[in-house]
């Protein structure tokens, strides 16, 4: 019989050992090292843009026009012209820096009491965080010294460097409270240190090495600076959960009794397999993303491909090798009262006299499965109706692409700042900016134009202007400025006017996103509809899967709403409703649960498919396959929702949806749809589960069949010319 392809690996990598483990370190070290050096590539505004506001970006970078960082100033005092010494003072300090240009006389509000002061930062706007700090001391220099007045700064290069700062802030948090806390989970549920640290090493190094690809690959396509944010958090989550699902089964047929060799081989052919299957269906769901559009979703696909991939890959090559070289080693640093192998609840392998028991597990999932199979119908329609009033606020999502000022919370610094020059100066922090290009930007017709507008700067070498207009009611006056006020002065003139800023770019980005959501959708399912037919050669598991899928992701769009838009709850977690949800969240969050949720789905569905195929009935296949599986899923869900988690409390607001969205989807997609809803759902459709369509009848079998027991027990798809249990592995 043949060796499957996760078995031929499995079987490959234990008997070169060596070979697999020196070979993945050198790999993990070589990426490591040279995508480092090589640096990461960040998208321009133009890259990450969308229709006009895209195209306004690209025009000034064709022409050599790059955007100064602009900065605001306000000084804020209790009476009129209270503030005038004040600024006087900041305006020789920010001269003194020698980092700024274009500074220019305060103007005053309409009630007197406030002056706003502008200014650009001199040299490239995209290094101006880098060097604002002169400037931020000057501002605060000021203010220490008068406490008679207020000082709020916003702009470009301080929101940058305040973000940059957070970010790494964020991202080291992240990163080490999700390892200790992932470890710890995986101490409890192996109760042994050297099991425990298996799939989170794994899972380091695959994101590790992913880093340096990443940042080689951004050198093509470049990058939004949260791809790696992203990055570790599907990395790592998958990493340890692939690690976790085939150490699980590997210790689980040593319980019963296998030898070493015997019960890898078993572990490869059958999880391992799984493991190719889901994180398979994981990457060419994300490849999806592809069809959005946009440069943002392009790096988000190829972050995660590239993680997800070399995670698989390290569960399937090099996790058989260090299992065949720890042995029984890997129980070594037992936790008392922890490790409880061997101790509760087993059973022999049938027909084998004298072998040790496997632990029974799923002592919840099996109490929780008897009303389940005996009231299927009950069931089904409890656990539907859950999911659907969880989802009924997602009918009302509002999506925007939140600015700086929405990000940090409403009492942050910035938020603050941002709000108070609003207020006083409406339109002054967010103005539109409209960008002219003419053959001839002095024909009379188009000087006329522009001499209609206020604030206007002529580059006449490259036959372009820019045009400050403020929008002090937002994207009502945005419509207006395109629909109206720029047809009325340029029609006719032969000019072209686009408009970008912050207003514009969200506005356009988030219309390009309604647009390139339904060509994604259609490909994700249909991909995944596809996979899961050839999988498990059955049409009504695929459409099942797709179905079940769909719940979680609407159960996860509710949630978000009710929290992060709504503000229900938010305040619980840290955070504050901000009217609206992140607008690149939706496409994101849809992608990666429907590649996410395959992990569940193809684990749960191939062990009871195993069952099945050894002649059990439906209903008792499912027990079995629930059963058997409660243990491994409950780690990994566990393991994956306390990650995401992680990310739920890191201070930015689309990192917090992010974290938030995925947590409550897993946690809901492990336990009411795999412990409930897909059980009764497979009991009440019966035999017709495993319906195979003609046109698959003659495509090679990928058999999920459990090994018949016996001595020297192997798979079927396992055996070959090293199926001899006992047999030493070489290297």
């Amino acid at each position: 019989m043949r060796l499957n392809l996760a078995a031929r690996i499995g079987v490959w990598s234990a008997h070169h050992r060596k070979t697999a483990i020196l070979g993945w370190l050198l790999f993990v070290v070589l990426a490591a090292g040279i995508g480092g050096a090589s640096g990461m590539v960040e998208m321009t505004n133009a890259e990450n843009g969308a229709g006009d506001s895209a195209r306004a970006e690209q025009i000034l970078s064709d022409a050599g026009l790059s955007h100064r960082a602009g900065e605001l100033v306000m000084v804020s005092s209790a009476a009129p012209d209270g503030w005038r010494a004040a600024a006087r003072e900041l305006t020789a300090a920010l001269g003194e820096t020698g980092e700024v240009t274009g500074l220019a006389a305060p103007v005053a509000s309409k009630d007197g009491k406030d002056a706003l002061i502008a200014f650009e930062m001199k040299g490239d706007a995209a290094t101006a965080s880098d060097r604002v700090q002169p400037v931020l001391d000057a501002v605060a220099g000021v203010q220490k010294e008068r406490k008679d007045i207020t000082v709020h700064q916003f702009g470009d290069a301080s929101a940058g460097k305040w973000l940059g700062d957070l970010l790494t802030d964020d991202f080291k948090k992240a990163e080490f409270t999700a390892v200790p806390l992932a470890l710890g989970i995986l101490l409890v549920a192996f109760g042994a240190v050297v099991a425990a640290l298996l799939p989170v090493g794994l899972a380091l190094t695959a994101c590790l090495a992913a880093f340096g690809l990443l940042s080689l690959a951004s050198h093509q396509l470049h990058l939004f600076q949260t791809t790696y944010s992203v990055m570790f958090l599907m990395g790592f989550a998958v990493g340890v959960d692939y690690c976790l699902f085939y150490l699980r089964r590997e210790r689980d047929e040593r319980a019963a009794g296998r030898d070493a060799e015997t019960a890898l081989r078993i572990a490869a052919a059958t999880s391992g397999r799984s493991v190719l299957v889901s994180g398979l269906t994981v990457m060419v769901a994300m490849a999806g993303m592809f069809l959005s559009g946009l440069l943002l979703f392009k790096g988000f696909a190829v972050a995660t491909i590239i993680v997800v991939f070399i995670a698989m890959m390290g569960s399937v090559t090099v996790l058989p090798a260090l299992l065949s070289w720890l042995g029984d080693r890997i129980d070594a640093g037992r936790v008392p009262l922890l490790n409880r192998r061997g101790k509760r609840g087993t059973r022999g392998v049938p027909g084998v006299p004298g072998t040790r028991g496997t632990q029974q597990s799923g002592g919840i999932a099996g109490k929780l499965l008897r009303p389940v199979l005996s009231r299927p119908k009950f069931f089904a329609a409890a656990s539907v109706v859950v999911l659907l009033v969880l989802a009924a606020p997602a009918l009302g999502m509002k999506t925007e692409e939140l600015g700086l000022e929405k990000q940090f919370g409403s009492d942050s610094q910035l938020a603050v700042a941002y709000r108070n020059i609003s207020e006083a100066f409406p339109g002054g922090p967010a103005p539109a900016q409209v960008v002219v290009e003419a053959d001839d930007i002095e024909a009379p017709g188009v000087r006329e134009a522009l001499d209609g507008f206020g604030k206007v700067t002529v580059h006449r070498a490259q036959n372009v202007a820019e045009i400050e207009v403020p929008l002090p009611h937002g994207k009502s006056d945005l419509t207006e400025l395109r629909e109206k006020r720029l047809p009325a002065a340029f029609d006719g003139t032969g000019a072209r006017a686009y408009v970008t800023g912050e207003t514009a770019g969200s506005t356009d980005f988030n219309d390009q996103l309604k647009r390139g959501i339904v060509p994604v959708f259609l490909f994700i399912t249909a991909v995944t509809f596809l996979l899961m037919l050839f999988c498990f050669r059955s049409y009504v598991i695929a459409v099942t899967a797709i179905l079940l899928n769909l719940l979680s992701v609407a159960a996860a769009y509710g949630v978000m709403v009710a929290v992060f838009q709504h503000g229900w709850g938010a305040s619980l977690i840290g955070s504050e409703g901000v009217g609206a949800i992140e607008s690149w969240m939706p496409l994101f969050v849809l992608v990666v649960l429907f590649g996410l949720s395959m992990d569940y789905h193809v684990f749960v569905v191939s062990r009871i498919r195993e069952a099945h195929g050894r002649g059990l009935s439906t209903p008792a296949a499912i027990d079995e396959g629930i059963r058997r599986t409660a243990g491994a899923v409950t780690g990994a869900a566990v393991i994956m929702v306390a990650v995401f988690a992680v990310f739920g409390t890191l201070s930015m607001q689309d990192m917090q949806q992010m974290g938030v969205g995925l947590a409550v989807a897993v946690l809901l997609d492990a336990t009411i749809v795999r412990m409930v809803l897909l059980p009764s759902v497979m009991a009440l459709l019966g035999e017709r589960n495993w319906r195979t369509p003609r046109a698959l009848s003659r495509l090679p079998v990928m058999d999920h069949g459990e090994p018949e027991p016996g001595p020297a027990a192997v798979p079927a798809e396992t055996a070959g010319p090293v199926g001899v249990a006992g047999t030493a592995p070489r290297g």
